[in-house]
């Protein structure tokens, strides 16, 4: 699938899938992130094992590097806001950057794919409603206690929900990211099925959910923040590293997931897994990521700052 040539002398867009994993079923896309570091401070992140924990901060010269990687990408690419920081911190509201961005790449023709946790997204309907785009909101429990713990600085649920509903109510394609789901945390079977029925009441057209997938630090921090080590206990005793997280047996992911990818079907939205390899009976989509909600539009107009 990852098959197309590019050049490698970019200096902010990267072909996404760094670690070059069998199990990631993205489309050919490329990640792009305004920010270093991220203010959410969710303790199951991955990233942090290898950029660290920091708050969100813009980079240097950013959209002068992105002017130039931009000539070296091919148009109608898929660029994805972001895989490892939100593009849309608390620093964003005022920054701008990430609407920059947004601006330049539409100027440039891109596709984009949008992830994140952030309501600021609103913000930025008039690009996204001309430009081929599509959100995802992630949204990982309806229990606002357990939200609290798991995404400490990210904006609350009603938040996420409404803005999944804006979206929607604007035209713009939009789904949700159920993940990570996090044995003994936010696994109850009743209460994914309903996380399911509110987004897609809500407007969500497509759903991708997985499994916790462990690392060192983060097992150490999610312990911390629930005062509990069985977790760490149950990825320890039960868990295999693969392609660099350690993964709980496949049965047990596919008895975690089972009830978001059969409340799917009964809301009849697309949903897939990400990074599982847990066969078609657990994708059912044109793409695990949302892409293939992204449409083309055509142009109107300038676009303001």
């Amino acid at each position: 699938m990852k098959t197309r040539s590019v050049k490698t002398s970019m200096r902010v867009l990267r072909v996404f899938d760094p670690w070059k994993s069998p199990l990631c079923t993205c489309p050919f896309k490329y990640s792009l992130h305004p920010y270093t570091g991220c203010s959410h401070f969710c303790p199951y992140c991955y990233a942090t094992s290898y950029i660290g924990r920091k708050p969100s901060n813009p980079k240097n010269n950013f959209l002068a590097m992105l002017k130039t990687d931009l000539t070296k990408v091919e148009q109608g690419s898929i660029i994805e806001l972001s895989t490892s920081s939100d593009p849309y911190p608390p620093v964003e509201a005022w920054a701008g950057l990430t609407r920059k961005t947004l601006i330049l790449l539409h100027e440039h023709d891109m596709k984009m794919l949008i992830t994140t946790k952030s309501h600021i997204v609103k913000r930025d309907v008039d690009i996204l409603a001309r430009a081929p785009a599509a959100v995802m909101i992630t949204i990982t429990t309806l229990n606002r206690e357990i939200s609290g713990r798991l995404e400490p600085g990210a904006p609350p649920l009603d938040k996420r929900l409404k803005t999944i509903q804006y979206l929607g109510e604007h035209g713009i394609p939009v789904g949700a990211r159920i993940d990570p789901v996090i044995p003994g945390i936010n696994d109850d079977p009743l209460e994914l099925k309903e996380l399911v029925d509110t987004v897609v009441d809500a407007g969500a057209q497509h759903i991708v959910t997985s499994t916790y997938k462990a690392r060192w630090d983060s097992l150490k921090r999610l312990s911390q923040a629930f005062r509990d080590e069985s977790l760490t206990t149950l990825y320890k005793e039960s868990g295999e590293v693969l392609h660099g997280s350690i993964y709980l047996p496949k049965a047990e992911r596919s008895r975690l997931l089972q009830p978001i990818i059969t409340q799917a079907g009964v809301r009849k939205v697309t949903v897939a897994t990400c990074r599982e390899g847990l066969g078609a009976a657990f994708f059912k989509a044109p793409s695990c990521d949302g892409s293939h909600m992204i449409t083309a539009r055509k142009k109107k107009g300038g676009l303001d700052e």
